[in-house]
């Protein structure tokens, strides 16, 4: 780790693989204004809040960010102003996703931006085989310097032996992020690979899997409601961590079960649940971009019973 001619903190993938073997992580939303474009004096204003908070890492235009909804340019501007905003302070992880192509350009785009790494989320739409999988994640790697972080989640669903070749053929391929929840499988290639990678939890509301994924071998996990409620997001965690089961049973039932319970009510509302709450404690990011749709009014409102539960954050 050091420090690149604009002051922000520059990686190398194996320091940046160690930055990700501990501490809470999140995906910050990208602020739009009512008429749906990115806002960024409004996000970098949200970067500044929620920085003193001490997140290990910073995704951004992730999912929660709404990374699928951002054209190439806006995902570069988020990317900068991320890196402009925090990156002397906190590692920035870049989103990058869809064709191979888009992805190399996105990841591309991040690197030169100051991005420390990035994240390759699943690819868009058709399923593909192991050896399509293999083919796509190792272009993006061959395509930047920095670490890479692999998504396995929804189309890109990875096997041990698959995951095995790429990182003996790529050695910037760092992280691996699991949001599929199958324990069989993310035990196994954690038993594999041993610590040839940093492992992430990534199921949607990961405090309610958090306890089991630390079982399985993956210490870290990114919180999305750490945009709304980042003192409750680190005590959660550090109760995680330490074996604290009275406190992480306590904001399982007095918040995050009823928290889901919201969220399930409609499609996309794993992102728009988290946009109500930054609107409900006074740090508002605008709407959300179609095809998801924002919270209802009754939704804000059983959400704020849980969030005024919790005390000031």
């Amino acid at each position: 780790m050091n420090y690149n001619s604009t002051n922000r903190l520059a990686y190398d993938p194996l320091a940046l693989k160690s930055v990700l073997s501990s501490g809470l992580m999140s995906f910050p939303l990208t602020d739009f204004d009512e008429q749906g474009e990115f806002d960024p004096a409004g996000y970098r204003a949200r970067l500044e809040w929620l920085m003193p908070y001490s997140a290990t890492v910073l995704f951004a235009a992730g999912g929660t960010g709404e990374g699928f909804s951002l054209t190439l340019a806006e995902h570069a501007q988020v990317i900068r102003a991320a890196v402009e905003t925090c990156g002397s302070h906190t590692p920035i992880i870049a989103g990058a996703g869809y064709s191979t192509r888009l992805a190399v350009e996105m990841a591309r785009n991040a690197q030169a931006a100051g991005a420390a790494g990035i994240l390759l989320l699943p690819h868009y739409l058709t399923e593909a085989n192991q050896q399509g999988l293999a083919a796509h994640i190792e272009t993006v790697c061959r395509s930047v310097d920095i670490g890479v972080i692999v998504y396995n989640r929804n189309v890109c669903r990875l096997s041990a032996d698959t995951l095995e070749r790429l990182v003996d053929r790529n050695p910037n391929l760092i992280g691996f992020k699991d949001g599929i929840g199958e324990i069989e499988a993310v035990t196994e290639i954690r038993s594999r690979l041993g610590d040839r990678l940093s492992y992430l939890g990534g199921l949607p509301t990961a405090e309610v899997y958090a306890e089991a994924y630390n079982a399985a071998g993956f210490p870290v996990y990114s919180s999305a409601v750490f945009n709304f409620i980042p003192k409750t997001a680190m005590a959660f965690y550090g109760a995680v961590r330490s074996g604290d089961r009275n406190t992480t049973e306590r904001l399982l039932k007095e918040f995050f079960l009823p928290y889901i319970a919201i969220r399930n009510r409609a499609g996309g509302y794993a992102v728009s649940i988290v946009k109500a709450g930054a609107r409900l404690v006074g740090r508002p990011a605008g709407p959300v971009r179609p095809p998801l749709t924002d919270c209802s009014k009754q939704d804000h409102k059983d959400l704020q019973v849980l969030i005024e539960r919790l005390g000031p954050q």
